[in-house]
């Protein structure tokens, strides 16, 4: 095992499908298969297919290709031991090879998102995005596909076998052999239709079809597959998967073979496949891509950007070029259309999350002000807009007839601080007449009182909120029913998060009375100065956070005006806002012991290491590592708000920041071109959680030009 490189690739097709694996192609999580399709996008997230069992054969020697882990503790085969190299760029591609031959595969999974109403939109973003519920448009086609091309080289004649390895389960489970699960098979010209029965119950149809070769039907089970990543993280770590039989391919020197796996049942209409496809899916991403990002356009100051990322070891011409477009292709994987709400959303992460309101808005300028997909950014404030029920925005978006998830305090103040970050890039104030309503709604609910006892308290200004059993801030981990970081009663980024949220509305009130779009302009200069007066108050009572002593701010003042002295990272947040409350003085204070006890080469600590409650290392079962989330883990996006914090208090000195393991971490570890959610608290500093977060890639491009 020590020989296997079990670093990971991920691909999106914009629909909440994905393909993932390792780079030395054995599995090592539930996750990991070639097409988990998004049956209900972007949820829904089925298994298919998991692989396709690699042998090739020359006329002295049978050579298997793959690699697996077994119950057993064996591995085999061993075809890694053949794995001559990998690249992961434009698409992941395998080369397995000896002196007299060389067998290259490579996957890609074009964007699904297409054809009819809602193919495209202004901006570019390939995506049109629709008006929220309750008038829906017709709903585009969607396509769930994934191609896969061998090409062979040698000195003979060579054949190449592959044997499919299928299933039918969701994303987060394995799959076990059972007298109840079966596969049908219906074979046609050049194809094969499979279908999983479990139970009585049909699931979801597809079909693989390849443009040479003679497929056989051999139905058996493969047992007690092993999944170590599973067993680390202290869940079920067997697998077992079906093949419904194998292809057989005959290729001569320079000879290649392509694949399709696609969902549903075959279209007679379709295309012909041919070789020639694969690349034309590559070419086509590529286009798709350069269409919203301004590739070689010399458009949106992409030159301007890029010349100030900092040096790398890349060996790669125009490095820093390339590792912007790197960037911006890994923010793409993260935007998907949503069937529920008949427009766009961010996945929080890969590979299991869904999305979510607050990473969204968190996520949301790193995404898309900076890369300028303001028609993507507008389409995604307008449908959290749209779900604003008691002033609160909800943390989980619907799925069919399911109801929003209203679990979070600060997401409805993210709204509105994002919504300013919106319109301070494109002075659009006709879409602020539009959601200002919205911004209405979140101070009365909040002023009058909403859900969870959440309420501004009258004496100081401040919001408070008082609830058991929820954790409605950021630091939401749950473990038996109790919140491992409560913080109820007044927590620090969130009332700075309100004075934002006061200052800005106080803006925006005065901005709309001088305009000819709105009525009434007399009562939105009486707006703008409530508001001002009450941002003033809170500005005031803000100070009661200031711990003189520590030179830091208390996290939360709890409900019995108890204080909590914990040094954590909602200190950066409060200073890093639009807005801020804090002194000069203050805030150069708290970077010092933020820069001192929380800041890493890969984010902040979630909780300086000194603290007796203090846990470095996020390993073990499910219970331990949630009660570790937030308790000394890094959280790499909050170095957006660290960086943003310095370049307010500290304008003229240099950031105490090195870009460089990050950016060779996006480049080359944990998944090749993202960033990891988490790390360790404790050095090396492990990489953890999901392999690819949202939030952490959007700061990352927020950010690289400081």
């Amino acid at each position: 095992m020590l020989d296997l490189d079990t670093r990971e690739w991920l691909l999106t097709n914009g629909l909440g499908s994905f393909a993932s694996g390792t780079l030395s192609d054995v599995r090592t999580r539930m996750y990991h298969g070639w097409l988990f399709a998004a049956t209900n996008p972007p949820s829904g997230r089925t298994l298919l297919l998991s692989h396709l069992e690699a042998s090739l054969e020359l006329p002295k020697q049978v050579i298997a290709l793959g690699t697996n882990f077994w119950g057993s503790g064996q591995i085999d085969p061993t075809g890694y031991e053949l794995l001559r190299y990998f690249d992961i760029n434009p698409v992941p591609k395998w080369v397995w090879g000896e002196d007299n031959w060389q067998i290259t595969r490579q996957l890609v999974m074009p964007h699904g998102l297409g054809g009819g109403e809602g193919e495209s939109g202004r901006g570019g973003d390939g995506v049109r995005f629709f008006s929220p519920p309750p008038v829906l448009p017709i709903s585009p086609s969607f396509c769930h596909r994934l191609l896969i091309q061998y090409r062979y080289e040698g000195s003979d004649v060579a054949i190449l076998r592959l044997r499919l390895l299928i299933g039918d389960r969701d994303f987060h489970s394995q799959q076990k052999a059972t007298l109840g699960l079966q596969f049908s098979q219906l074979l046609g010209q050049g194809q094969v239709c499979l279908q999983a029965i479990n139970s009585g119950q049909f699931g979801t149809p597809w079909h693989l079809r390849w443009t040479r070769g003679n497929y056989q039907p051999d139905a058996f089970w493969y047992w007690n597959y092993h999944l170590p990543e599973e067993t680390r993280r202290g869940l079920s770590d067997r697998e077992d998967l079906y093949s419904p039989g194998y292809l057989t391919v005959a290729l001569m020197p320079g000879d290649a073979v392509t694949l399709e796996a696609k969902v549903g049942f075959p279209d007679k209409l379709q295309t012909v496949l041919t070789d020639d496809i694969f690349a034309e899916a590559i070419e086509a991403e590529q286009e798709r891509l350069s269409h919203i990002f301004g590739w070689g356009e010399g458009a949106r100051g992409m030159g301007k950007i890029t010349t100030s990322i900092p040096n790398t070891q890349c060996p790669i011409p125009n490095a820093q070029y390339q590792i912007w477009q790197q960037l911006l292709r890994a923010s793409d994987q993260f935007i998907v259309y949503r069937t529920s709400i008949a427009g766009p959303s961010v996945i929080a992460g890969y590979h299991w999350f869904n999305d979510y309101g607050r990473n969204i808005l968190i996520a949301l300028p790193g995404l898309t002000l900076v890369p300028q997909r303001f028609d993507l950014a507008k389409g995604l404030l307008e449908t959290l807009g749209c779900y604003c029920r008691h002033g609160l925005i909800p943390n989980t978006l619907p799925d069919g007839e399911s109801e929003p998830f209203y679990n979070s305090i600060d997401a409805a103040l993210w709204w509105i601080e994002t919504l300013g970050l919106y319109l301070e890039a494109t002075q659009d104030w006709q879409f602020l007449a539009q959601q200002y309503p919205v911004v209405q709604q979140i101070y009365k609910a909040f002023i009058g009182g909403t859900r969870y006892n959440i309420q501004v308290d009258s004496t100081d200004g401040l919001i408070g909120w008082d609830a058991r059993g929820v954790a409605l801030t950021w630091m939401d981990a749950i473990v038996d029913g109790q919140p491992v970081t409560p913080r109820r009663g007044k927590p620090v980024e969130i009332n700075a998060l309100w004075y934002s949220a006061l200052c800005w509305a106080s803006r925006w009130a005065e901005i709309l009375s001088e305009q000819e779009i709105v009525t009434e302009p007399s009562r939105l200069a009486k707006q703008a100065q409530r508001y001002s007066q009450q941002a003033q108050q809170v500005k005031a009572s803000l100070q009661q956070f200031w711990n003189s002593q520590l030179g830091y701010l208390y996290d939360t003042i709890e409900p019995d005006d108890g204080r909590n002295f914990q040094v954590r990272p909602n200190a950066v947040i409060a200073l890093s806002l639009a807005h801020c409350a804090f002194s000069a003085q203050q805030g150069q204070q708290i970077l010092q012991r933020a820069t001192d006890r929380l800041l890493t080469p890969y984010g902040l600590r979630t909780l300086d290491p000194s603290d007796r409650s203090y846990v470095g290392k996020y390993t073990g079962n499910s219970e331990q590592r949630d009660r570790s989330y937030h308790q000394g883990t890094v959280w790499s996006w909050l170095i957006g708000p660290y960086i943003r914090a310095w370049q307010r208090f500290h304008p003229n000195q240099a950031l105490p920041f090195d870009w460089q393991p990050l950016l060779e971490h996006f480049l080359s570890d944990a998944c090749l071109n993202s960033i990891s959610e988490i790390f360790d608290g404790d050095e090396p500093h492990t990489p953890r959680g999901a392999i690819a977060q949202a939030w952490s890639v959007a700061e990352l491009i927020r950010h690289i030009r400081s």
